[in-house]
């Protein structure tokens, strides 16, 4: 499989990124409208999805760690490749620790994971009442909601600064850093 280089991404980082990228954002404005709304029928999904999407992630995670991080295409000043850092950092942190937390949520709360049918941690229903779900360990779960919610707001608003710098490199300082991400000829 063909690697990165300085000044041309591979395929398969493209891909990765832009694949995780579309899908990470749809669950966090998912997840958003659901918390905001209340509308139950959509966590299903959000679960089912999040889990699934993890496996690509670790596997992003290891494709960047193997190649690398990418060689800024022109210089610029120190403090700002140091931000910039920061926030891929906690980009990719963030896409490992939000599946997880989630994941750990939904199963210490009870409410099991279900992925398309198929029963990855059952629900724990109270067996006197059926429509009454028992938390495995409520002060767990509460630590890992804790984790997934507010993680989400630290992802969304540094997702919000990673679109930004690239807008800034591509309208402001007019270079290739974008180019390169869409995989164009520099």
């Amino acid at each position: 499989m063909k690697l990165d280089t300085p000044y041309q991404f591979s395929q398969m980082t493209i891909f990765l990124h832009w694949f995780v990228a579309i899908i990470m954002i749809g669950l966090l404005v998912v997840g958003v409208y659901m918390v905001e709304t209340e509308t139950v029928f959509l966590y299903a999904w959000h679960k089912a999805i999040g889990f699934l999407i993890f496996f690509i992630i670790v596997f992003r995670v290891a494709w960047r760690m193997k190649n690398g991080w990418p060689v800024p295409v022109t210089q610029y000043k120190k403090t700002e490749h140091f931000l910039a850092k920061i926030v891929d950092w906690i980009l990719i942190l963030g896409m490992v620790i939000l599946p997880i937390s989630g994941f750990m949520q939904s199963s210490l709360s009870g409410h099991g994971v279900n992925v398309f049918g198929f029963e990855i941690v059952a629900r724990n229903v109270d067996p006197n009442n059926i429509k009454k779900i028992i938390a495995h360990n409520k002060e767990l779960e509460s630590y890992f909601h804790f984790i997934h919610y507010q993680g989400s707001y630290i992802v969304i608003g540094s997702l919000i600064l990673h679109i930004l710098g690239t807008f800034k490199h591509h309208f402001v300082d007019k270079d290739n850093t974008l180019r390169r991400m869409l995989g164009l000829k520099l």
